[in-house]
C-alpha cells in the first residue's frame, strides 16, 4: 500500500506541478479536502506554507505538504512578495499593476521566491526547504508558457523570461524546482520509514 501524502491545495494544476516535481517518490498525491480552507496570516512564504501544511495535516490526519511563492522585486521593497497572488484578480492585471508601479525604474532586479513544508499527520512540521531565483522584470511580457508573472521574469544566464522555457528548463532552475529538489531526498528517507510502519 503506497503512503498517501495530501497537497494543501485545492488545484489540480498545482496538484499536477507537483507530481512533476516529486516524480520518483513512491506515495500517492491527494488534493486536500474542498471544505477545508487555511487562512494565510504568515508574514513569509515559510510560515505560510508551514501554516498550510500543518493545518492540513491535522485536519485530515495525514501527511501534508504546501509550498508559498511569490515574487520580491527590489525598487519596490520587496512587493509584491507573499501577497504575489493577490496582486489583482487575474495574471494580466497583476502584471499590470507591477509594470505601473515600476514605471521606468532602472533597477530591476527581482526574484521569486518559494518554500515547501511537510508536516506530519499530528501537525508539526517535518521539513521546510527554500529556494530561490533571481532575475528581471521585463517592461513588456514575453512568451506564452507558465502563469502569473512568468512573462515579465527574464533570467539573464539562459536569456528567457519563465514564460518562453520549455517546462522542463523552467522545473530545473526555478525557485519552486530548487526547494523540491533539496526537498526531495529528505522525503524519500521520511517515506522508506512510514512504508516500513505500514509493512
Amino acid at each position: 500500500m503506497k503512503p498517501i501524502i495530501v497537497v494543501a491545495t485545492g488545484n489540480p494544476g498545482k496538484l499536477q506541478e507537483l507530481q512533476d516535481h516529486l516524480q520518483g517518490l513512491d506515495c500517492e498525491l491527494r488534493l486536500k479536502p474542498p471544505e477545508v480552507e487555511v487562512e494565510e496570516t504568515g508574514t513569509t512564504f515559510e510560515e505560510n506554507a508551514c501554516l498550510k501544511a500543518s493545518q492540513v495535516a491535522m485536519i485530515t490526519g495525514q501527511w501534508t505538504i504546501a509550498d508559498d511563492s511569490g515574487l520580491a522585486v527590489e525598487a519596490l521593497n520587496g512587493a509584491p512578495g507573499i501577497y504575489s497572488a493577490r496582486y489583482g484578480d487575474t495574471d494580466v492585471q497583476r502584471i499590470e499593476r507591477l509594470l505601473a508601479e515600476l514605471g521606468n525604474e532602472l533597477d530591476r532586479q527581482g526574484q521569486f521566491l518559494c518554500a515547501v513544508a511537510v508536516a506530519r499527520p499530528d501537525g508539526s512540521i517535518a521539513i521546510v526547504t527554500e529556494g530561490v531565483c533571481v532575475g528581471e522584470i521585463l517592461r513588456q511580457p514575453r512568451g506564452s508558457h507558465g502563469f502569473g508573472y512568468d512573462p515579465i521574469f527574464y533570467v539573464p544566464a539562459h536569456h528567457q523570461t519563465f514564460a518562453e522555457m520549455t517546462p522542463a528548463l523552467k522545473r530545473s532552475i526555478s525557485h519552486r524546482g530548487q526547494a523540491f529538489q533539496l526537498l526531495l531526498p529528505r522525503l524519500q528517507s521520511i517515506l522508506v520509514e512510514i512504508t516500513g510502519g505500514l509493512s
